[in-house]
């Protein structure tokens, strides 16, 4: 049930938001932190960056304050905040210096593993057809990946004014109900307060975006709602005990534009960590949907996987996990059909206006 510290936690970070990001717009534009129109880019001004810190700043105080009131698994809020304080600062690093891939990846590999060895981790996943898997030695590396993939695949998709910040809106809500359903209040509250803080910074980021939130805040979002899934205790040790579908199936498309761009830059012998120009997105926007267009159009494609893996937490887990095993085999293959046939047909049309 929804208490009434989590809807003032979350009206709080609401407020927050809406208050720190103008001076984050401003700060910015003073410390010139800016991001600078570049071949491919989709704003033609410079733009204040960093915005992360309007949403990490609330959202870390909220975290803290959770923590020391006694809330439950109060060593993994711990972690999370001192976790999520570090994330922050390698986003901030990066927006501000530039850091190389390799460099950011090591920085992030650095911060995630201490979360781990402290005991933030993935240690048993349900095995949907009965029983559970007890990870053991690869409880580490599993949890490694997790955070990982879900951090830098925020940081991917986070390409247009709003998109990254929308999709974390719904993934939250998700969680949210996921948590309410397993009684896990931990989860609830996390995920309300991120939700919150999101679609307050959706003012400023709709399109046309006033402010991005560059690695700051795609990283930290991204490393929030990886810990999230795993915060708790008990059957439910977050949202783990569910093989992690419920997160896996909301984050459909960043997860799936992610794996298409390491399988494409390693098809094209390129550093994987090299962005291009070829994410889903940009595709859809080189076949002229407006880029308004485009963020809805993923918002709305989320929350039906939104809404799926809410069904998941209602319905028997081994119907569920079957149903959504083959749903996500079918939606990869036509996501893939889409994006090959989104890449041939700008060439195609100039053929034809010839």
């Amino acid at each position: 049930m929804l208490d009434w510290t989590t809807a003032l936690a979350s009206l709080a970070a609401f407020a927050a938001v809406m208050l720190l990001t103008p001076l984050n717009i401003m700060l910015s534009r003073r410390t010139g932190l800016l991001d600078k129109p570049h071949p491919g880019s989709v704003h033609d001004k410079p733009v204040p960056l960093a915005g992360g810190l309007a949403i990490g700043i609330p959202v870390l105080a909220l975290q803290t304050l959770y923590w020391r009131l006694g809330a439950e698994a109060s060593h993994d809020l711990a972690v999370l905040v001192g976790g999520g304080a570090a994330v922050l600062l390698v986003g901030y690093l990066d927006d501000r210096l530039r850091l190389g891939a390799f460099t950011k990846l090591s920085m992030q590999i650095a911060v995630v593993l201490t979360v781990c060895l402290l005991g933030f981790r993935i240690e048993v996943l349900s095995n949907p057809f009965g029983g559970g898997i007890e990870l053991g030695w690869l409880s580490v590396p599993v949890s490694l990946v997790w955070f990982l993939l879900v951090m830098n695949s925020f940081n991917l998709v986070d390409g247009l004014d709003g998109l990254a910040a929308g999709i974390a809106v719904i993934v939250c809500l998700v969680l949210a109900v996921a948590g309410l359903v397993f009684s896990n209040q931990p989860v609830v509250f996390l995920s309300l307060a991120l939700a919150a803080a999101c679609l307050a910074f959706l003012r400023y980021n709709f399109p046309p975006a006033r402010i991005f939130m560059g690695d700051t805040g795609s990283l930290f979002i991204g490393f929030n709602i990886a810990a999230i899934s795993i915060t708790g205790a008990g059957q439910m040790k977050g949202i783990a005990a569910m093989t992690l579908l419920i997160p896996i199936t909301t984050l459909f498309i960043p997860l799936f534009d992610t794996l298409l761009a390491v399988l494409r830059r390693m098809r094209q012998r390129r550093h994987i960590f090299r962005g291009d120009q070829q994410h889903l997105h940009h595709r859809l926007l080189q076949f002229g949907f407006t880029q308004r267009s485009v963020v809805l159009i993923a918002w709305f494609v989320t929350l039906l996987f939104g809404l799926i893996a809410v069904g998941f937490t209602l319905a028997t887990q081994t119907l569920m996990t079957v149903l959504l095993l083959l749903l996500a085999v079918l939606l990869m293959i036509v996501f893939y059909i889409l994006q090959r046939w989104l890449r041939t047909m700008p060439g195609k049309l100039e053929r034809n206006d010839k």
